[in-house]
């Protein structure tokens, strides 16, 4: 099972761009024009930041 769990880790965290702060996250959108379409949020794997398309009201993946 550990396979899968790396596998979902890396889906999750190691194919993003990290970011330091959720400000340089959400810069990062800014400057690709992009900023109304993206959120950031805390990564539980890295403790970094990553941008996501999913609005801020929006439930989890998976919960509906």
């Amino acid at each position: 099972m550990k396979g899968g769990a790396e596998e979902a880790r890396y889906r999750s965290c190691g194919s993003k761009r990290r970011y330091r702060s959720q400000g340089d996250a959400l810069d990062a959108a800014l400057l690709a024009g992009v900023e109304r379409e993206r959120a950031a949020y805390r990564c539980r794997y890295c403790g970094q930041w990553h941008l996501t398309t999913r609005e801020r009201g929006d439930p989890p993946r998976g919960s509906r």
